[in-house]
């Protein structure tokens, strides 16, 4: 019974974290409202790989306009800590090297509002 009462708090504590436009940071006592505004200037070195737009020109890069808010945050921080090692994950992960948490928050939050 304390498996199941246990699960379903997981359960429950999952959706409602995905379910929000607020991240949780590393810190665990902070989180991050997103600025899709922010988020469009601090975005300016994205599109000359993913475009003004989110479309890429090139077709070896993504198609970033209107990807999930979340799996884009995610993303990021996957090529920052090194998790990402496809054939652009070291450019990838430079360019990140100088965002923060709320950078990167923001960042997913405009590409997200992408049609």
């Amino acid at each position: 019974m304390k498996n199941i009462k246990a699960l379903s708090y997981i359960a429950i504590c999952t959706s409602i974290a995905f379910s929000s436009t607020t991240f949780a940071s590393d810190n665990a006592s902070a989180s991050i409202t997103t600025d899709t505004n922010a988020g469009k200037i601090k975005a300016y070195t994205c599109q000359f790989c993913h475009g003004s737009n989110g479309i890429a020109a090139n077709p070896t890069y993504p198609n970033i306009n209107g990807q999930n808010e979340l799996y884009l945050y995610q993303s990021m921080k996957a090529y920052q800590n090194g998790e990402r090692t496809n054939t652009m994950g070291k450019m990838m992960k430079q360019q990140l090297s100088s965002l923060q948490n709320q950078d990167l928050a923001d960042i997913a939050a405009y590409y997200s509002t992408m049609d």
